[in-house]
């Protein structure tokens, strides 16, 4: 089991893709190598409270966690980071709050998400953090469809048990 490490937060916008150098056929081939039991899409206010304390639960679990602080590191580019770990997750897990809908990033990430989910090649997870039934409905129906877990009824141990239990019945 890998410790959480630490690392800076990423910075929050990347450049525009056309500045960014494309990844070589070696960089794309090893990362795409690579698979994740979970990709955590939030919104960066969101990660002390509760999405830091889920990934390292999620860890303890012994799986393999695609979050920002474990994943990225100087110099990469985050758009085609998000990307393979979109691609090669099996579980995408959503943190919904007020903030999450008010990022650039998590739309990116969301759209992914839902998009693989609709394919059948990911299952998608949500977790309502600060936010209502009534306001997830009032902002995408399809979403408010999906059982979830709040986080004014579950801690992040629980959310993470309850993940971990359900990836073991799918393999």
């Amino acid at each position: 089991m890998a410790p959480l490490r630490h690392k800076a937060s990423p910075i929050p916008s990347a450049p525009p893709v056309h500045q960014q150098a494309p990844l070589s056929a070696v960089a794309v081939e090893r990362a795409v190598s690579k698979s994740y039991d979970i990709f955590i899409s939030y919104a960066s206010e969101d990660k002390g409270k509760v999405v830091r304390p889920l990934a390292k639960a999620l860890i303890e679990h012994e799986l393999d966690v695609w979050y920002d602080e474990l994943t990225l590191g100087i110099g990469d580019s985050l758009r085609q980071k998000i990307d393979v770990g979109l691609a090669t997750s099996r579980v995408g897990i959503v943190v919904l709050s007020h903030d999450f809908f008010r990022e650039g990033w998590s739309t990116y990430e969301l759209n992914g998400l839902v998009t693989n989910d609709v394919a059948g090649k990911q299952k998608l997870l949500p977790i309502w953090h600060g936010f209502s039934h009534q306001e997830v409905r009032e902002y995408s129906p399809s979403l408010a469809d999906r059982v979830a877990r709040s986080t004014e009824h579950y801690t992040s141990q629980e959310i993470a048990d309850e993940i971990a239990a359900f990836l073991r019945e799918e393999t």
